[in-house]
């Protein structure tokens, strides 16, 4: 488990200067700390590990960001990525949770490289024998560790803004996979558009995953619904189901009911 090599010096052990070395050390190796492992890992109440870290920053040694800290010099790109974590995270948790509960064991499963995956990501730590495909490398990270759960990253270029790798042709690696239900978040969902997204690479590499997965499963907050990105990659007919929170528009959800795909809020109107 993620910091457990850490668990042996606990707070009792370490002055306030240690753990804050230590955790220079750990953002040095991972570029991104948390704090709600932090305060597992030393032991010690999350309110000490702000103070730790905002200590930290006023010494310029590490940017704050909502739930933890990125290295001085982050780029933009992985403040970006902190930034789409940030919004609606009650909604998406609650999805995440929702997306984790219908994986089973022996599954094999694709989590795209949304905000949203990466909650669903956080759920499914204790899982067993599940095999996650994926073009996330912060989806991969989030998952090392869980002792049940088997990551397979597709090839292609590295996108900093998602940290994902973007290439059609680096999916070659999951043809030897029955994938049985992907997990695709979207700049939006309309129609008659369907799901979209704001790059046309993106796009072209969930297009082609859409089309691989024997269950197609938007996960999308309520402020996704009646939007239109640049390209689609899942028309409304390839989608078996929505997972969405309770503030979704009615409107709009009854119409995608009426074009026979399941909608689910979460938590349940």
């Amino acid at each position: 488990m993620l910091f457990s090599h850490l668990r042996s010096k606990t707070s009792h052990t370490m002055y306030p200067q240690e753990r804050r070395q230590a955790i220079l050390r750990l953002l040095e190796k991972q570029g991104r700390v948390m704090v709600t492992e932090l305060s597992k890992a030393f032991s010690v109440s999350e309110v000490t590990v702000r103070g730790d870290l905002q200590a930290l920053a006023e010494q310029g040694k590490l940017i704050r960001t909502h739930g933890g800290a990125v290295p001085i010099g982050a780029s933009e790109d992985n403040l970006k990525l902190e930034r789409r974590k940030r919004q609606h995270p009650v909604e998406k948790s609650l999805i995440g949770v929702a997306a984790a509960a219908m994986v089973e064991k022996g599954d094999a499963i694709y989590l795209d490289g949304s905000s949203t995956a990466l909650a669903i990501a956080r759920n499914l730590k204790q899982h067993e024998l599940v095999t996650v495909l994926t073009n996330s490398v912060a989806v991969a990270q989030e998952l090392m560790g869980a002792p049940g759960v088997r990551v397979v990253l597709s090839g292609g270029a590295l996108q900093p803004e998602t940290a994902s790798l973007i290439d059609v042709d680096g999916l070659s690696y999951f043809d030897k996979f029955n994938i049985q239900t992907g997990f695709f978040g979207a700049h939006g969902l309309a129609i008659p558009e369907g799901l979209t997204d704001i790059s046309a690479d993106v796009a072209a590499v969930k297009r082609e995953l859409v089309g691989r997965c024997r269950q197609v499963v938007a996960i999308i907050d309520a402020s996704k619904w009646g939007r239109v990105g640049l390209a689609t990659f899942a028309d409304i007919t390839d989608i078996d189901l929505v997972l969405t929170d309770k503030d979704a528009p009615l409107e709009l959800v009854r119409q995608v009911q009426r074009m026979g795909v399941e909608v689910k809020l979460t938590p349940g109107r």
